[in-house]
């Protein structure tokens, strides 16, 4: 019966009927480090409607690598401590790394955490799919290889494991639908039904718009039976906030590794350093205000400390439930999605026609309908096709998926929900900025995510983009 049975399972295999799960002959390695990637003071800090100069450094930036190896396929994930980044410093950053390490550009992950407290990565223009390099730019590309190049001279065996931790007292869907008529006027001229960030404790307020995702994904990876090399986690949270006047921060995700590499008793002395990584899950539409209950204001950097370490315990709480393992079979997969800028009506653009002449006086710079205008009349100029690059990363039985948008949790848990990987999470802003992804349902709903200038792709978009995402990553399970 058994050889039965056997022989069986041999056909259906060999068929194509079963699938296989790939398995690595050779222990995994894992290499991890840091770049230091703060700009010179005077760079522009964004984040808010209008740029200003920074004056001073609270916590330094940083791209924090990974890099795996499983005896056949290397795979780098990066994380960097900016709002953004352009497609085309992900490109230039991905040229380097193969010039000098190998890798190919398919196989490494670049992502921007989101902190609105760092210069500009994207350039003169978030509407392009390419553009040349500023200054910043290729400092950028350069510093991100060069922390690739040193993770993988720190490849060393390693063992890796997967955990979740559950974090829901942070996270707060920042899009509220309002009682009738109460929104304000947008910079359009138009009620919305749904505010973001709406003024806490209204009674306006009917009900959060879309979903939170409380849980933080966790990738650990620890010499064999010994210490930590590094952990990726993901957390659907959008940065925290409150900085000091013109200071640069990596806001919560730079707190977050200083906790976690506190806790784990790391040295800064030490050779190969222990490197704690956290990105963007999908935030888009979540942010750290409980517009029910609003919290009291607090000093500069309290509320991003707390945020951080809290996040920071649990994940390293969860870090005792690890299964570790010696190997993990490695993928990737990548393509660019060709999609259509967003399509904007005659009367948005008879708008902004007749707002433009005001867009660049001073004393009007801070007015959102200028603003808008401006915004409107670039993405007016905007040349299709929008090249989107989509990536997922296969690390065992764990799928990292991502977006080079500010993706609503909705499409990270469908995302999870639909993975045929058996643990799945997604990454937000990877390899690119290309603004705030709704699905379709949001924008009948309206509110500053859907404004066009805020978004920038088809309608459509996060349904084409989520469903090539799937069939990726159904292609990694093969």
């Amino acid at each position: 019966m058994k050889s039965w049975i056997s022989a069986f399972l041999v056909m259906c295999l060999s068929a194509g009927l079963v699938a296989a799960e790939p398995t690595s002959s050779a222990p995994l390695r894992a290499g991890a480090a840091t770049s230091n990637i703060t700009p010179e003071l005077g760079a522009k800090i964004i984040g808010g409607f209008v740029p200003f100069p920074a004056t001073g450094v609270h916590d330094e930036l940083h791209a924090r690598c990974l890099v795996l190896d499983d005896g056949k396929t290397r795979l780098a994930l990066v994380v960097c401590d900016l709002l953004g980044l352009h497609r085309s410093v992900s490109i230039e950053a991905r040229r380097l790394i193969e010039e000098s390490t190998g890798i190919p550009p398919a196989q490494v992950m670049i992502s921007g955490t989101h902190t609105h407290s760092a210069t500009s990565a994207l350039g003169d223009s978030r509407y392009v799919s390419e553009q040349p390099l500023d200054a910043y730019q290729q400092f950028l590309a350069r510093r991100i290889a060069d922390g690739v190049r040193r993770a993988v001279n720190a490849l060393r065996p390693a063992q890796v494991g997967f955990v979740t931790a559950e974090a829901p007292e942070h996270v707060f869907n920042r899009r509220w639908v309002m009682k009738e008529g109460t929104a304000p006027v947008n910079p359009f001229g138009k009620v919305d039904k749904v505010k973001m960030n709406p003024p806490g404790g209204s009674p306006n307020l009917v009900e959060p718009a879309g979903p939170t995702d409380p849980t933080v994904s966790i990738l650990a990876l620890r010499e064999p039976e010994g210490r930590l090399i590094s952990v990726f986690a993901a957390y659907s949270l959008h940065y925290v906030g409150g900085v000091g006047n013109g200071e640069i921060s990596a806001d919560y995700y730079g707190m977050f590794c200083s906790a976690l590499a506190r806790l784990n008793g790391a040295k800064e002395d030490e050779s190969l350093p222990f490197v704690p990584i956290l990105a963007n899950g999908t935030s888009g539409d979540i942010n750290n205000v409980n517009f029910r209950t609003p919290r009291p204001s607090s000093p500069p950097y309290a509320q991003m400390r707390k945020v951080a370490e809290d996040v920071a315990g649990k994940v390293q709480a969860a870090l005792a439930g690890v299964e570790w393992k010696d190997r993990a079979d490695l993928q990737a997969r990548f393509r660019e999605l060709e999609l259509s800028w967003r399509v904007l009506s005659p009367e948005t653009l008879a708008w902004a026609k007749e707002k433009l002449p005001n867009a660049d006086v001073p004393s009007v710079k801070a007015d959102l309908p200028a603003i808008y205008a401006r915004r409107v009349q670039q993405l007016s100029e905007a040349k299709n096709p929008a090249r989107i690059p989509l990536q997922v990363f296969r690390i065992g039985d764990v799928c990292i998926g991502t977006f080079p948008c500010e993706t609503f949790a909705e499409t990270g848990l469908e995302f999870k929900k639909r993975s045929p990987l058996k643990h799945s999470f997604m990454v937000e802003l990877n390899h690119g900025y290309f603004g705030y992804l709704p699905t379709p349902r949001h924008f009948e709903l309206g509110g500053y995510e859907t404004w066009p200038g805020t978004n920038s792709l088809e309608p459509q978009a996060a349904v084409k983009m989520l469903d090539a995402l799937l069939e990726m990553a159904g292609d990694l399970k093969r």
